[in-house]
């Protein structure tokens, strides 16, 4: 049991990246900061395990790609992170009336990739119209990604910076139905829905919903790096977290207390008390700020407030872990798997067969064509295989399904977790010579090295509401209220509490973006003295 002071400057719920980024940029500016971790492990969705029994290799459990962690963290903390390019983009194999056919795209090889699409379509066309929705995503996050670490501004401000191509390109990508630009830019179904997969990943959205969700979330999932380019992070998700947990601890101001249940939150004045069990005995600490890095309706809960089921935005995600004894030999003649894998495999991620999983989904059926994407870490960083498997031929690969919404496993998780699993792998094997399932390694007990998770087991393990990876509605980068206008998008109805994880405005995702905005408040507030 860590040694606790009675008070801190800074307490933090939730050990997680956004947490543990908050710790080390309010150490580094000298203040006390106390994390409190649920979990017997910090880490939450960045966590590496060695997932199957007797088998060295540390699998990113829950996340496993980065994109949208800004450089600016990185120097800032001074983390030692090596976060690398993947030579494919992505590979889309397809069986249409019997007929196989693939498109497969390299990252800064736009000559080849021009001959892959007319090899597929018969015509530059589509070539062109995905180079111009390309064009226009890279015009925004000019504009929009280095704004995410800064206060926010208004929607009026941020679009009167673009040029008139800009504006055009804020039409289509933010003020009207995505769907609309991708069906006048793209006549294939199977690249219009390689285009919209970004729209669904995490959420239940379709083309043209008018909501916009589909925009909001196309949106993050392409501004990341001011490219949109998702790279590998070198030693798996855990090397950020043990990088910043190496950072917080060498500044020698920050306590990280783990097994650690928040019971409530009271904030009053210039201090807020904490209650908490720990060890299993209950203590209380003071501090002059709290961060929440769990969610708004964790935070609701822990301050007496009470936020109904109705109002929290259900999760969709589905994923799979697995550890291969060798890569698969696939249907295609013209692809090697070592290619096809290293990059985002879609799977299943037609544009009217989205439609359909999305329309059964929300019928409450589980989709009779299941999409979703894959891609194998150790194509591109094998260190998070031990030498021996390294020479053994070992690979990882990772499953991450779409419209899997939590109402479809909420009544038998497991029943229902494992029709999905055999589903997917159906959907795997279309595309195979050979069935994964031959090609899983088996663990110390001889058991298949494969691993599921619905949303369900997601809120069970790292407390995401409803399974939520974004805690709720993605936001905009900007905001339509003047009285926004100026904030860090992490400010809640009291003047000494804010949040710093996925529920912050410009939360989501592996960013460690609210985490930073979050520490940035709380240091503008104390410069100010207003508390």
């Amino acid at each position: 049991m860590p040694s606790l002071s009675a008070k801190y400057d800074v307490t933090i719920i939730g050990g997680g990246h956004n947490g543990l980024v908050s710790a080390c940029y309010l150490a580094k500016a000298g203040l006390s900061v106390l994390v409190l971790e649920k979990n017997p492990e910090l880490g939450g969705a960045t966590r590496s395990d060695q997932a199957f029994d007797g088998m060295e290799a540390r699998l990113s459990v829950y996340s496993y790609l980065v994109s949208l962690l800004p450089e600016r963290i990185i120097s800032d903390l001074g983390l030692k992170l090596d976060l690398l390019p993947r030579g494919t983009a992505s590979y889309t194999p397809r069986i249409k009336d019997g007929h196989f056919s693939e498109l497969l795209l390299l990252n800064h090889d736009p000559n080849h990739n021009r001959d892959a699409f007319a090899n597929l379509t018969g015509s530059d066309s589509d070539y062109l119209g995905y180079a111009a929705l390309q064009s226009m995503q890279e015009s925004l996050a000019s504009l929009i990604w280095p704004s995410l670490t800064e206060p926010l501004v208004s929607k009026t401000d941020m679009k009167a910076r673009l040029d008139n191509e800009g504006k055009k390109a804020w039409q289509a990508l933010i003020e009207e139905p995505l769907g609309q630009v991708i069906e006048k830019k793209i006549s294939s179904d199977l690249i219009r829905g390689l285009v919209f997969t970004d729209a669904k990943i995490g959420v239940s959205t379709h083309p043209h919903d008018p909501s916009l969700l589909q925009n909001r979330c196309f949106l993050y999932h392409v501004i990341g790096r001011g490219t949109g380019e998702w790279r590998v992070p070198k030693g798996g998700m855990g090397k950020l977290m043990s990088e910043l947990v190496r950072v917080a601890e060498s500044t020698g101001k920050v306590t990280f207390a783990t097994n650690a249940i928040v019971h409530s939150v009271h904030p009053s004045g210039k201090l807020s008390s904490l209650v908490f069990e720990l060890d299993g005995k209950n203590t209380q600490v003071d501090a002059r700020f709290v961060l929440c890095n769990a969610s708004a309706k964790e935070l609701a809960r822990l301050t007496g407030k009470t936020e109904t089921p109705d109002t929290i935005a259900e999760g969709t995600a589905f994923k799979v872990n697995m550890l291969l004894k060798r890569l698969p030999r696939l249907r295609s003649d013209k692809c090697p798997p070592e290619q096809a894998f290293e990059g985002t495999f879609h799977l299943n991620e037609g544009y009217r067969q989205m439609q359909e999983s999305y329309d059964s989904s929300c019928s409450g059926k589980m989709p009779e064509t299941q999409p979703g994407e894959m891609y194998c870490h150790t194509l591109t960083d094998p260190s998070i295989l031990s030498s021996q498997l390294q020479s053994q031929g070992f690979h990882t690969l990772t499953l991450f399904g779409l419209d899997m919404p939590y109402r479809l496993f909420e009544e038998d998780n497991q029943r229902a977790r494992d029709t999905a699993l055999q589903k997917y792998l159906a959907g795997i094997n279309q595309y195979l010579d050979e069935p994964i399932e031959e090609c899983l390694a088996s663990d110390s007990q001889g058991k298949p090295c494969i691993e599921a998770m619905s949303s369900v087991d997601l809120e069970k393990k790292i407390h995401l509401p409803k399974g939520n990876i974004f805690h709720g509605d993605l936001t905009w980068p900007f905001v339509e209220s003047e009285e926004e206008v100026g904030l860090w998008g992490v400010e809640t109805e009291y003047p000494n509490l804010f949040l710093c994880g996925s529920s912050a405005k410009r939360g989501g995702a592996v960013s460690g973006i609210p985490g930073h905005n979050a520490a940035k408040k709380v240091l503008q507030v104390s410069m100010d003295g207003s508390i």
